[in-house]
C-alpha cells in the first residue's frame, strides 16, 4: 500500500509539472494555430520528419497522428522536440530559447564550509554526580531537626539534626576507657602491652567514625573526657535540600534516609535530539540554549554525553550538556530550547578547529586546559581534544557541496542534471550521485561530482519530464524506453522501481479571477481540517469527503485562455488524489494518501492564488514520515500538529515556510 501511494505521488507531481510547462511552453503551437492544420501539413509534406503526438497528462502516449488521448480523452499535442539533438540516453540538448522558457538555472559545485544547526528541546536537571544522601548510620531517635523543610540552602558542616543513640553513647564510653587504660600503661616497660592499648584506642576511634561522628567531634570528646547523650549530624556538602524525611521525635534505623542534598552550582541540560540529527552531534561540542525565564539571554554549555539508547516512542536520543550555575539562576525543571552547530570537515567528521592544542577530561568536557595534567574535578589525566573527538584530524580541506534544489530523489537514488561545458547549445546530462548529510541549504557530495561542475538548481524536473517524453533514461524512468501501457494517472499500480520524487515548479503568472480564488480558498479550508483530524488520531473520512466535494465544486468556466489550459492540466490529478483520500481503507492509509494530494495542491494554490478569511498558513515538513522519506502538509496553527504520526509523535516536524500569498 505504501509503495503504491508513493508511486502515485510521483505521477501526480509529474503530471502537474508537465501540465504547467506545456500550457506555457510546449503547448504554444496548439493554442496559436489549428492542430488539424498541423496534422494535414505533416501528412502532405513527405520530406518533413514524422510528427509524434502525445498527451500533456500522459506523456507515455505517443501516436503518429492527431487525435484524442485514449486514457483521458484530451486533445493530443505535438511532442516537443526541444530544438535539440540526441547525444545519448541521459543527455538533453535545448536551444537557448527553450532553456530560457523552462527557466533553467545552474550553480557550480564548490568547496565551502558548511554548518547545520541542530535544534533541540529539553529541560534543566540536577547533576547526578553532585547529589549527597544523608542517612542514619546508627539506630537513633531524632531529638531536634534543624533543617525542617525542602528547598533550604545549606553549607558543608551546617547542623541538620540532633539525635540520641544508645549505641553511640556506649561507643564514646569505650573510647574514653581505652584512653584511660593507655595512660596508665604508658609508664610500663612492656612494649607489647603499650602497643595493645594504643591499638584499642585507634579501634575505638574508628568505630565512632563508622557510626557517623566526624573527626572534630571525636577530638572534642577526648578533650572533654565525658560522653554526650546527644550528637549533631552535619551537612556533608553545600547544596539545596531537595528531599527531607527527617521528623522530630522519629526513630530511625541504620540506613534510613533523612535528607537529599543537591549541589546546583553545576546542572545538567537534558535535550532531545532526533535520530536524523545524530550525524551533526559529537562529544565536547559547544551548544547554546535559552530558557523562558530569561528572554533574550543565551547560555552556553558542552555536550558531555550522548545516550546509547533511542526512545522508540519519540524517536529521539538524550543529549546532555554540563553547565556552570554558580548564581543558581537555572532551576531544575525549567524548559530549555537548545541549538548545537556542527561544522563539517572534508573527511565527514564534525570539526571545531577553534579548540586546537587544547586538553580536556573525558568525564568533564567543560574543563578546557592549555596542557596535560590532572582534571580539577575528578583527578583523571587530561587528554588532547583530538583524542577525545572534540576536533577533527582532517587536512583542512572544505567539503564538496551542492544546493539542496539540485538533487532529485527516487528512493535510494539521487539524480542531478549537469550542464556540459564547451557545447554549442545548452546540454544537460543526468548523473546518479551519492550525497552526504544536509547542511542548511546545501548537500555534501560524497561521490559523482567534481569541483567546478555546473548543476541544474531550477528546472531540473522539466528536463527530466522531457527525457521521459522522449523515452530516454530519466529519474522517473531509470531503465529508459517508453513506459508500460498499464500506467495511468490516478494512483493505480505502476511497474518499475520508482518510489518517490521531489518537484521544483516555477511560479507561473496565472491571472485567475477573484471568484475562482475564493473557491480555491474554500477547498483550502476543507483541506486544513484533514491534517488536524489525523493529528488527533481521527479517521478523517468525512473531512476527506468534504474536501472532495469542495474540489468538485470549483468552476473552471471562470478561467480563460492560459489559466483554463493550466487548470485542465491539474484538475484530474487533484480529483483523483482527493478520491484516494476518501477511498482509503483506514486512518494509516489516509495518512499515506495525504502526501501526494498535498504535493499536487501546494503549487496549484501558489500559481492560481486563493482567498480565505483566516490568517496565513504554513507548509510543515516531517523528515521521518513515509518510512523516513519525509512528507509535507499545510497547517494554519503555529505549533506543529503532525498528521502522519498523530499522538505517536505529535510535535515532530517544523514549518519550512509560509504558503505564498503574493497573488
Amino acid at each position: 500500500m505504501k509503495l503504491q501511494n508513493k508511486k502515485y505521488m510521483l505521477v501526480c507531481a509529474a503530471s502537474l509539472a508537465l501540465g504547467f510547462f506545456i500550457a506555457y511552453g510546449g503547448g504554444e503551437k496548439e493554442m496559436n494555430g489549428d492542430e488539424h492544420d498541423h496534422a494535414a501539413e505533416a501528412a502532405s509534406d513527405e520530406s518533413a520528419e514524422e510528427v509524434i503526438w502525445t498527451c500533456s497528462m500522459h506523456p507515455q502516449v505517443r501516436l503518429g497522428e492527431f487525435g484524442q488521448c485514449p486514457i483521458c480523452y484530451m486533445d493530443l499535442i505535438e511532442a516537443p522536440s526541444g530544438g535539440g539533438v540526441d547525444l545519448g540516453p541521459r543527455t538533453l540538448q535545448l536551444t537557448e530559447s527553450a532553456a530560457a522558457l523552462a527557466e533553467i538555472e545552474t550553480a557550480f559545485v564548490e568547496r565551502r564550509s558548511v554548518a547545520h544547526p541542530v535544534h533541540m528541546v529539553g529541560k534543566v536537571a540536577v547533576d547526578e554526580t553532585r547529589i549527597s544522601y544523608v542517612t542514619a548510620w546508627v539506630e537513633a531517635r531524632l531529638e531536634k531537626v534543624f533543617v525542617d523543610s525542602t528547598g533550604v540552602q545549606v553549607r558543608k558542616g551546617d547542623h541538620l539534626v540532633e539525635l540520641y543513640s544508645a549505641t553511640l553513647l556506649s561507643a564514646q564510653q569505650i573510647l574514653l576507657h581505652a584512653i584511660d587504660n593507655a595512660r596508665q600503661i604508658e609508664s610500663s616497660s612492656i612494649d607489647v602491652l603499650k602497643a595493645s592499648t594504643r591499638a584499642n584506642v585507634d579501634s575505638a576511634r574508628a568505630k565512632l567514625r563508622l557510626l557517623g561522628m566526624v573527626e572534630s567531634q571525636i577530638e572534642a570528646l577526648v578533650e572533654r573526657g565525658e560522653a554526650k547523650e546527644r550528637l549533631v549530624l552535619h551537612a556533608p556538602s553545600d547544596g539545596v535540600v531537595i528531599h527531607k524525611s527527617a521528623l522530630q521525635g522519629q526513630y530511625v534505623d541504620e540506613g534510613d534516609p533523612m535528607y537529599t542534598i543537591a549541589d546546583l552550582s553545576r546542572v545538567w541540560i537534558l535535550l532531545d535530539a532526533y535520530e536524523t540529527d545524530l550525524a551533526w552531534l559529537r562529544f565536547g561540542q559547544e551548544a547554546t540554549f535559552t530558557v523562558l525565564a530569561y528572554p533574550g539571554e543565551v547560555f552556553q554549555g558542552r555536550v558531555a554525553y550522548i545516550d546509547r539508547l533511542l526512545d522508540p516512542m519519540t524517536r529521539t536520543i538524550k543529549v546532555r550538556l554540563n553547565v556552570e550555575n554558580a548564581d543558581l539562576r537555572l532551576k531544575p525543571g525549567m524548559f530549555v530550547s537548545g541549538t548545537a552547530h556542527g561544522v563539517l570537515a572534508s573527511n565527514g567528521q564534525i570539526v571545531d578547529r577553534g579548540l586546537a592544542d587544547k586538553w580536556s577530561c573525558s568525564m568533564h568536557p567543560e574543563v578546557i586546559a592549555d596542557g596535560a595534567g590532572p582534571c580539577p574535578e575528578c583527578g583523571m589525566p587530561l587528554q588532547h581534544l583530538s583524542d577525545l573527538g572534540f576536533i577533527s584530524n582532517d587536512d583542512g580541506t572544505l567539503p564538496l557541496v551542492i544546493p539542496t534544489t539540485a538533487p532529485m530523489f527516487t528512493g535510494r537514488r539521487s539524480v542531478v542534471y549537469v550542464k556540459l561545458p564547451d557545447m554549442d547549445a545548452p546540454t544537460y546530462e543526468g548523473r546518479v550521485v551519492v550525497l552526504g548529510p544536509r547542511a542548511g541549504n546545501y548537500y555534501v557530495v560524497a561521490a559523482g561530482l567534481s569541483e567546478g561542475d555546473e548543476v541544474v538548481v531550477n528546472g531540473n524536473f522539466k528536463i527530466d519530464s522531457e527525457l521521459q517524453i522522449r523515452a530516454k533514461t530519466s529519474m522517473m524512468n531509470p531503465g529508459g524506453g517508453g513506459p508500460k501501457p498499464g500506467h495511468n494517472h490516478g494512483g493505480m499500480k505502476m511497474e518499475g522501481d520508482i518510489e518517490t520524487s521531489s518537484m521544483a515548479t516555477a511560479k507561473l503568472d496565472i491571472n485567475a479571477p477573484m471568484l475562482f480564488r475564493n473557491q480555491l480558498g474554500t477547498v483550502l479550508d476543507r483541506y486544513l481540517e484533514l491534517p488536524v483530524a489525523l493529528s488527533l488520531d481521527n479517521n478523517g473520512k468525512e473531512v476527506a469527503q468534504a474536501l472532495l466535494a469542495a474540489l468538485e465544486a470549483v468552476d473552471m468556466r471562470l478561467l480563460e485562455g492560459d489559466a483554463h489550459m493550466s487548470w485542465m492540466g491539474v484538475q484530474n490529478g487533484l480529483l483523483r488524489a482527493a478520491q484516494d483520500l476518501v477511498d482509503a481503507d483506514d486512518m494509516e492509509a489516509r495518512r499515506v494518501a495525504l502526501s501526494p494530494f498535498t504535493e499536487a495542491f501546494i503549487p496549484v494554490l501558489e500559481n492560481f492564488g486563493y482567498q480565505r478569511k483566516g490568517g496565513p498558513v504554513g507548509i510543515f515538513r516531517c523528515p521521518m514520515a513515509l518510512d523516513n522519506a519525509g512528507a509535507n502538509w499545510i497547517q494554519a496553527e503555529e505549533k506543529t500538529a503532525n498528521p502522519y504520526f498523530g499522538s505517536g509523535m505529535y510535535s515532530c516536524g517544523s514549518r519550512t515556510r509560509f504558503l505564498s500569498e503574493d497573488f
